[in-house]
């Protein structure tokens, strides 16, 4: 009697990672650009290629991925806006073969300003640009064709990654719970500063198949949220008087669902930056009474640091 199998593939994607992209848009004289990192993963019936080193299966191959991306990059009407060009690149991967059945893309933006001017009536230049921060627009979809090719779904997460934020006053931290092993002191003013990540969920979206032989077709949701979560989670971190980063983030996430129907959750992971004044009473100069009418020169420090993360989610009903 043959041994029985004491473990079987439960799980399998493949597809390619790290592709850069750039795309320029031009419209007469004025040029809209984006520069994309996207990743691409292919999920359904790969079995074989991993059980029985089977490649026939292994149809839609990692570098004719990296192609498919590159060309819908030049004929997407939509690659200006990293959402909906996520979810053209995964409903084209889940209809044009029959075999995948799940789709997903993830897509980090870099950021890209127009460079100021003041030439006639033009406030910005119309094809020079700078790069105005370190943060990244990151944009997750997955489109699934598991119960049908022409039952399309596309879930939707997106959000803001590295987005560093610092205020010098308008944050406290008070009325902890003090044990033998506290150390932590009590202030009433102290600097705030974060590396703000946040992602928000939409709700399912129904996609419509493509009707084209080539299945390059594709119509994408309306839905314009990413200036509106950024706003509100820079606003509320300037103007809230913070009780505790705890208290902003809740308050953030609460205007992020307030302001937009289609999201259903809210997560932030907010890191301590943490800024400690500098003792400096060895030559007779008060820098840390009180906290920060005296505290003016501060040692910025890296690790360790608090982590705060919390998801927040639209009630139902």
């Amino acid at each position: 009697m043959p041994n029985k199998p004491l473990s079987s593939l439960t799980a399998a994607r493949y597809g390619k990672a790290k592709v850069r992209v750039f795309r320029i848009v031009r419209q007469d004289k004025w040029h809209h650009i984006v520069e994309y990192n996207v990743e691409a993963l292919l999920e359904g019936d790969l079995e074989s290629s991993y059980t029985e080193a089977d490649n026939s299966v292994v149809r839609v191959f990692t570098s004719l991925i990296r192609v498919i991306r590159r060309y819908l990059a030049k004929i997407s009407p939509y690659i200006l806006n990293p959402e909906k060009f996520a979810l053209h690149l995964g409903t084209f991967f889940v209809s044009k073969y029959a075999h995948i059945h799940k789709a997903f893309v993830t897509i980090e933006q870099l950021r890209w300003a127009r460079i100021p001017v003041e030439k006639g009536n033009l406030k910005e230049h119309p094809h020079a640009f700078y790069r105005d921060g370190d943060d990244k627009r990151v944009v997750k979809v997955e489109v699934d064709a598991s119960k049908g090719k022409d039952k399309l779904v596309g879930r939707v997460s997106a959000g803001i990654s590295d987005l560093l934020v610092l205020k010098s006053t308008g944050s406290k931290f008070e009325g902890f719970i003090r044990d033998e092993y506290t150390t932590l002191v009590e202030v009433d003013d102290r600097i705030f500063s974060t590396s703000v990540d946040l992602e928000y969920t939409f709700s399912e979206i129904a996609l419509k198949a493509p009707g084209d032989a080539g299945k390059l077709q594709f119509v994408a949701p309306e839905q314009e949220v990413p200036e509106r979560a950024r706003r509100a989670t820079l606003e509320v971190f300037a103007e809230d008087e913070s009780a505790s980063v705890q208290a902003t983030l809740y308050k953030m996430a609460q205007r992020i669902i307030a302001e937009n129907v289609h999201i259903q959750t809210v997560t932030y992971t907010l890191p301590n930056k943490h800024y400690i004044p500098v003792d400096m009473k060895y030559i007779g100069v008060d820098n840390l009474t009180p906290y920060l009418s005296k505290a003016e020169v501060f040692t910025p420090v890296a690790a360790p640091s608090g982590l705060i993360s919390a998801t927040i989610s639209r009630k139902q009903g």
